[in-house]
């Protein structure tokens, strides 16, 4: 299951967000440090696809994707050297996928906050330069390791020297290892060193309630600009968490008018998790075997065994075929029985890739 750390300064709504997004009841107060062990809840992934076909297929049961999400206490100025609830905080973040950053853009004074006056912009600098801290200090002590190793052999080691050294450069710059063009394996290299920065970020804007609607305030754009890289703004979700928890408190048709008189489209909640998706670079796929229709997630360019392995592993060992139909396809004709009475069922080998949408039945050897 995806991991996906609520991350930010005390008191900026990650508790709130929490509470809405897993509907769980971390406690939640106007002081810091509230949470001072990670809350962790799962939250299912909204799938107007998945509603479609369950519609239309009538299974026995039905079971969408779901994300776990671990609400991260506070991180404050100093974490990097202890501050607050320092390391023992930053080794939850290295458990996680993705770090959701929730920034605080709600003025409540009754809501303590700890830094004068509402600097969003300030705010997520802090904890920002906190993981670059925390990542330069682990990487000098790898490099000041392997040196040793190196030595004994530059030629062999030189590219995971050439890998160590540009991402202290890189941190040194003040920037996230996550700009830099890494390949999977140079991911896969980084991340059991324990770097932090590498890992994908969804900046998470919280609004006050009067603030949410069809425009988003000025403030938005603004921390999107002045998050980005490279002359590219940051994409920003923005949302009310105190507004999610109310509305995840609702029952669908209620929910779903309250979203219409506020002229959205989707709730926050929704355009988080599809953020999350999109930011892992995540497509959904379905099956249906023994009127049991579920969802699942995959990266995307995975090759069909791999996809049935995520299933079984049988399944990809003894990979034969895999039956494919689009959801749109299956939508138009009415059902499978009927996509395939219209020869319109394909069939597809090994080399096939899953696409966003497939919904597939796996043919294997036992």
């Amino acid at each position: 299951m995806l991991k996906v750390g609520l991350v930010g300064l005390p008191n900026v709504g990650k508790s709130t967000l929490f509470n809405a997004l897993a509907r769980a009841e971390a406690r939640v107060s106007s002081y810091p440090f509230t949470t001072i062990d990670s809350n962790v809840g799962v939250a299912v992934v909204p799938d107007p696809r998945l509603a479609r076909l369950e519609a239309l297929l009538d299974p026995l049961d039905t079971t969408p994707c779901a994300i776990e999400f671990i609400d991260i206490a506070g991180l404050v100025e100093g974490a990097s050297r202890g501050e607050g609830l320092g390391n023992r905080f930053l080794g939850s973040i290295r458990t996680v996928d993705l770090i959701a950053h929730v920034v605080r853009l709600f003025d409540q004074p009754d809501v303590a906050h700890g830094y004068p006056g509402l600097d969003p912009v300030r705010d997520a600098e802090i904890v920002q330069t906190e993981l670059l801290l925390a990542d330069l200090e682990v990487l000098g002590r790898a490099i000041e390791k392997r040196s040793k190793v190196w030595a004994t052999d530059p030629g062999a080691h030189a590219g995971e020297r050439e890998l160590l050294e540009r991402c202290r450069t890189r941190l040194e710059e003040g920037r996230p290892l996550a700009s830099l063009e890494l390949d999977a394996a140079a991911r896969v290299e980084l991340e059991a060193v324990g770097m932090l920065t590498t890992k994908p970020v969804v900046w998470v804007a919280n609004l006050s309630e009067s603030e949410v609607g069809p425009q988003e305030p000025p403030a938005v754009e603004e921390l999107g600009w002045a998050l980005g890289e490279e002359g590219r703004p940051a994409e920003v979700v923005a949302l009310s968490a105190l507004l999610e928890a109310e509305l995840a408190a609702l029952e669908e048709d209620d929910r779903r008018e309250m979203l219409e008189m506020l002229s959205l489209p989707a709730s926050g909640l929704e355009r988080l998790v599809e953020r999350c998706f999109d930011r892992l670079g995540l497509i959904r796929f379905y099956t249906v075997a023994n009127r049991k229709l579920r969802a699942w997630e995959l990266p995307r360019g995975v090759a069909a065994p791999a996809a049935a392995g995520r299933i079984h592993s049988d399944m990809e060992s003894g990979f034969i075929r895999a039956r494919v139909a689009s959801f749109d396809e299956l939508v138009a004709a009415g059902g499978l029985a009927e996509l395939a009475h219209q020869g319109r069922l394909r069939t597809e080998g090994k080399e096939y890739q899953i696409r966003d949408g497939d919904v597939v039945e796996f043919l294997f050897s036992r």
